[in-house]
């Protein structure tokens, strides 16, 4: 009975993250267009709090149906590490930058109509640092960046968004899927959209 909760549990994380990749998006989807930037500010929460600074999401076109299907493949095959695997093996279709840096490629970004704007997420493989992997710490595992920012068209002050630049995709206890964190999310606030 217990191998058949945890099957069903681990059906409904896939059928969550399916639904997660599937949401409606504009019909521009996956076609190359003008490239545009987002700039935001990254805020600290709990044991970051009272560190902020600044980020630029440069989106060169959004990801195509068919790299969707790829990675809920790859979820399903090899879940966070196979999710990574097929994440590194795409093509760029983003940046991401901190100033001072050339900053590096989103690998899946795809753009949702909301009722009053719409929300844009981005995922991608994380570099892991040369004393991080000699060291083969814990935080290898949390392989993944990923984030959400929320633009509000009516009222820009309602814009804002989170940024989690260490993640790893897992199943809870409750069968859903989710990101656990190495550290508490970064929250995205004063953005700026450059078309």
């Amino acid at each position: 009975m217990g191998t058949t909760l945890k099957i069903l549990n681990f059906a409904n994380g896939i059928l969550l993250l399916i639904a997660l990749l599937m949401i409606a998006s504009v019909p521009g989807f996956g076609q190359p267009g003008k490239p545009e930037t987002i700039d935001a500010t990254a805020f600290g929460t709990s044991t970051q709090m009272g560190s902020n600074f600044s980020v630029k999401i440069i989106i060169n076109e959004f990801s195509s149906p068919e790299d969707r299907d790829i990675l809920v493949r790859a979820f399903q095959q090899g879940q966070n590490d196979g999710l990574r695997d097929a994440l590194e093996k795409m093509k760029g279709v983003g940046r991401i930058q901190i100033p001072g840096t050339v900053g590096y490629d989103l690998r899946f970004i795809r753009e949702i109509v909301t009722p009053t704007g719409r929300t844009i997420r981005f995922l991608t493989d994380r570099r892991i640092a040369f004393g991080e992997a000699r060291q083969n710490t814990q935080t290898k595992s949390f392989n993944l960046t990923a984030g959400e920012i929320n633009l509000d068209d009516k009222d820009k002050e309602k814009s804002g968004g989170a940024l989690l630049p260490a993640a790893q995709l897992i199943v809870n206890k409750e069968g859903e899927l989710q990101f656990e964190l190495n550290q508490n999310a970064w929250r995205l606030v004063n953005i700026l959209e450059w078309k």
